[in-house]
């Protein structure tokens, strides 16, 4: 599970880090970046996976679960998000039947991009 204080919450949040219209996409995965904070603080990180994406919640779940554990991977390994305030990974359905390797490669190519 992701440490509470990396947790994107509320719906404000959301919206905010959307407006931003900051995007990048790889392999049915798409990664929304916030402000840069000139304080360091903790990235807030989101997950989304849309019911348009399908129907079932278990296929859903599943690939929410494959996200947050390769990101919770990431901040275990000490991964610097370069003093971002929040990210939003949105799983599309290209990425429904992918291994964990799979998602976890595109993230970090997704997080590659942000430098």
């Amino acid at each position: 599970m992701l440490p509470k204080e990396y947790r994107l919450k509320n719906k404000s949040a959301f919206n905010a880090t959307y407006r931003i219209k900051k995007s990048f996409y790889k392999n049915g995965i798409i990664m929304f970046a916030g402000k840069i904070s000139n304080v360091p603080v903790h990235t807030k990180i989101g997950f989304v996976v849309s019911k348009k994406t399908h129907k079932r919640s278990v296929k859903r779940n599943r690939l929410k679960r494959l996200m947050r554990e390769s990101i919770r991977l990431l901040i275990k390994n000490g991964y610097n998000f370069h003093n971002r305030q929040s990210l939003i990974f949105v799983g599309k359905s290209q990425a429904l039947g992918k291994s964990f390797d799979e998602i976890d490669n595109s993230i970090k190519l997704l997080l590659k991009e942000l430098d």
